[in-house]
């Protein structure tokens, strides 16, 4: 049989530095392009639910040279996602090639990797993002970018910290369905019920034989990934184990129900205080009502965006929700056209 040719590897055009940060008892791990001694406002990103700070790469490489010099750019892997939280983490050398473990760092099984947690809290992103920001900006304000969770988390931290933010762009971070207050029994009992599963590793992550599978994961979930990004992305959303199959780099305790209700009167109270302004970016292909199967709708988000004092929308062409991924150019255009507004 014939070898197949081999795989094409995305070529990165702006390598990042790959560093640790310590932010409320955790390491967490932060990409960074550019100046570091720059006067201009940092570009901070931050990733989406089960993605990794690298997820931005494609996105930086875009962006124009008169943009990105003299610039500070960083993104950062949430708690319990990428190498933030890992027990026995390496970093990737200079952002580029695989995590620690392709180089014979022992990684220990999923139940270990993300040590101390059997869930997480919303309110602790938005602490995060403010001991980050103490680090890397000081009293800077800062241009803030959110994608997915990440959007929702930038939202609410905006109107919280209205003075730490000059400009904010929200990608797909469209919230979540309204709940009632009679829902609260049930979603206890659940979110009970599934820490149970977890500890009884009912909720484990899928692993891989290699990253040519995990790459292969990336372009079903996504179709429009190229196989050039999908195996280079590879290499910094998963890493191999001890048994050489290759994990996810998130923790399954993700995958449980949040314990507290979604309550959109305290989410539009705190738009109401955004002073900064916001550019919410979408995707022309909207995912969002077949995830929640009529039970949130995009019009109802586009309701809540009027509490958004000074609010401009932009439509990605030809995208899906990993819009980074799919039209890294256009989306980096519509960003660099925001900020110099």
């Amino acid at each position: 049989m014939c070898e197949r040719h081999p795989k094409q590897m995305y070529q990165v055009r702006r390598p990042s530095r790959s560093e640790f940060t310590p932010v409320r008892n955790l390491k967490y791990h932060v990409l960074r392009w550019g100046d570091a001694e720059s006067t201009q406002p940092p570009l901070v990103l931050m990733h989406g639910w089960m993605d990794v700070a690298a997820s931005w790469q494609f996105m930086v490489d875009a962006l124009s040279p008169a943009f990105v010099q003299g610039r500070t750019i960083i993104a950062a892997d949430w708690r319990g996602f990428g190498l933030t939280g890992l027990a026995t983490a390496g970093p990737p050398q200079g952002g580029e090639g695989p995590p620690g473990g392709q180089r014979g760092h022992e990684v220990p099984s999923v139940g270990a990797i993300y040590p101390g947690h059997d869930n997480y809290w919303f309110p602790d992103y938005l602490a995060d993002l403010d001991g980050l920001l103490d680090h890397y900006a000081g009293e800077r304000p800062v241009d803030l970018v959110g994608h997915s969770m990440g959007g929702n988390v930038v939202m609410l931290y905006a109107g919280v910290r209205p003075q730490r933010i000059r400009r904010l762009v929200n990608l797909e971070g469209f919230g979540m369905p309204a709940t009632r207050p009679e829902q609260a029994p049930k979603r206890y009992a659940k979110w009970m019920d599934e820490l149970k599963t977890l500890h009884r590793g009912e909720l484990a992550l899928k692993s891989y034989a290699d990253a040519d599978g995990v790459a292969r994961r990336l372009m079903k979930t996504n179709p429009r990934l190229g196989e050039d990004k999908a195996q280079w992305l590879a290499l910094h959303w998963a890493r191999p184990n001890a048994q050489g199959q290759w994990e996810i780099l998130g923790d399954a305790a993700h995958k449980i129900v949040n314990a507290q209700l979604y309550r959109v009167d305290e989410v539009l109270a705190c738009f109401s205080q955004i002073t900064a302004p916001v550019l919410s970016v979408e995707a022309s292909d909207n995912q969002m009502e077949q995830w929640w199967q009529g039970k949130y709708k995009l019009a109802e988000f586009h309701e809540r965006l009027k509490s958004v004092p000074h609010l401009r929308q932009a439509l990605i062409q030809d995208a899906g929700h990993m819009l980074h991924h799919d039209q890294p150019g256009q989306l980096a255009q519509e960003i660099e056209n925001f900020l110099a507004t």
